[in-house]
């Protein structure tokens, strides 16, 4: 069984937690319009999907899973990212700058991670 408490000290993870509650905090009020639902919905489903995927990738257990399901949080991180671009009508200018450069930041330890295993797992 992998050891979780090496997870909780993964920056990659540290900042998608910390996405999560902004994006969660952000969206707060806009739960109550109708024609924002989806995309409310997605925003948060994207943005747990980061640390979903990083979780489960690492309870796999092995370095070529963990890497796949990096590649899923990644891509779940660049449409949280896209998606920040598109509430610039409803969030202010200052909180997406903010949310698309914590975005960034998780990309570039996944991508940097997603390299590190495959180079160890000798892909």
């Amino acid at each position: 069984m992998p050891d979780t408490s090496k997870l909780s000290q993964y920056g990659g993870h540290q900042k998608a937690l910390a996405l999560f509650d902004l994006v969660v905090t952000d969206l707060a009020g806009l739960t109550r319009e109708p024609a924002l639902q989806r995309l409310v919905s997605q925003q948060i489903a994207s943005a747990d999907s980061i640390a979903s995927n990083i979780e489960e990738g690492y309870g796999r257990g092995s370095k070529r899973d963990y890497a796949h399901f990096l590649i899923i949080a990644r891509g779940s991180a660049q449409e949280t990212r896209g998606r920040y671009g598109r509430l610039k009508h409803w969030i202010s200018t200052d909180a997406i700058v903010a949310r698309v450069a914590l975005c960034d930041e998780i990309i570039a330890i996944l991508t940097a991670t997603i390299r590190r295993l495959r180079a160890q797992d000798g892909e």
